[in-house]
């Protein structure tokens, strides 16, 4: 849900308030969990990624695959690995490991993992990418921008730079 922090205050029992404007109708959301303890993430807003990016995204995958002899998965995979910004690294029990990556690489395509060795005995590190589905503008931008500089290299003609930045501002 996409907001304005509107008012900051520190009240008698010395606990912080803040006051969001938000842009959507939330009353029946508050009636469901006034009574209770929340959990509350307030992070900066970043438009979503247009469709059409998308779209685009995948004209551009399907060609390079063809030109290098590669399923379009392998493409797209490659590609997210090489931005950044759309991963996390996690340390955890190594025994927890093939666990881990099958329910992250259920999420979805783009949904991989790699694995690096943790200097923590007992423990792998995963690092687990987000696929293009969760991508923000700017995100999205940087895995185009990516993709037309594999198609370039390629010889793939590509869309010129106007029509890519109209392109990832539309929503």
């Amino acid at each position: 849900m996409r907001g304005r922090l509107i008012d900051f205050a520190l009240g008698l029992n010395r606990k912080q308030r803040i006051t969001i404007e938000v842009d959507k109708d939330f009353r029946a959301e508050y009636d469901r969990l006034k009574d209770g303890d929340v959990e509350a993430k307030i992070t900066k807003y970043r438009k979503p990624r247009s469709k059409d990016a998308n779209a685009y995204a995948w004209v551009l995958i399907d060609k390079i695959a063809d030109a290098v002899q590669l399923d379009k998965e392998t493409v797209y995979r490659q590609a997210i690995r090489s931005i950044g910004g759309v991963s996390e690294t996690v340390c955890i029990k190594d025994e927890a490991v093939d666990r881990l990556r099958r329910s992250w690489e259920h999420n979805g395509l783009g949904w991989s993992t790699d694995i690096l060795q943790s200097k923590i005995p007992g423990c792998t590190n995963v690092v687990l990418y987000y696929g293009s589905s969760m991508y923000d503008t700017k995100q999205m931008s940087n895995l185009i921008e990516q993709l037309v500089q594999d198609a370039k290299e390629l010889g793939i003609e590509t869309m010129t730079p106007q029509e890519l930045a109209r392109l990832i501002e539309e929503h």
